[in-house]
């Protein structure tokens, strides 16, 4: 049995539509897809919900390049890299308000997860 899921708050369910958004764009673009997302980008965007599920700082995330918690294995975040370099300078055309909310983030600070359990030598 698994446990119930926590509610994600509104900064998880905003990067999950910006994500939403630039997949669309890249999967549209380069595989063809019209109605809905190929196989692997449906992967690739289930993959990227539940890690965002699980992000550690949740509402004070920063945006993931920015990050200091690499959530994304390496073939997930060399994927996802891909997309948003296709799909971020088409953003503010066909997502202006996703694009502009994204943009704002970036200039969020960056959060730093508290060492837990360590003490500083000396």
């Amino acid at each position: 049995m698994t446990a119930p899921k926590a509610p994600t708050g509104p900064r998880i369910r905003q990067e999950k539509r910006t994500l939403d958004a630039m997949l669309g764009i890249y999967c549209r673009d380069l595989h063809g897809s019209r109605d809905g997302l190929c196989p692997t980008c449906a992967r690739l965007q289930d993959y990227a919900h539940r890690r965002l599920d699980s992000c550690p700082f949740q509402e004070a995330k920063p945006v993931c390049n920015r990050c200091e918690v690499h959530c994304y294995s390496q073939s997930m975040r060399e994927q996802v890299r891909d997309a948003m370099r296709y799909a971020g300078p088409r953003m503010p055309l066909r997502h202006p308000w996703l694009a502009l909310l994204h943009m704002l983030d970036k200039l969020r600070a960056v959060p730093s997860l508290a060492r837990r359990g360590r003490r500083r030598p000396g």
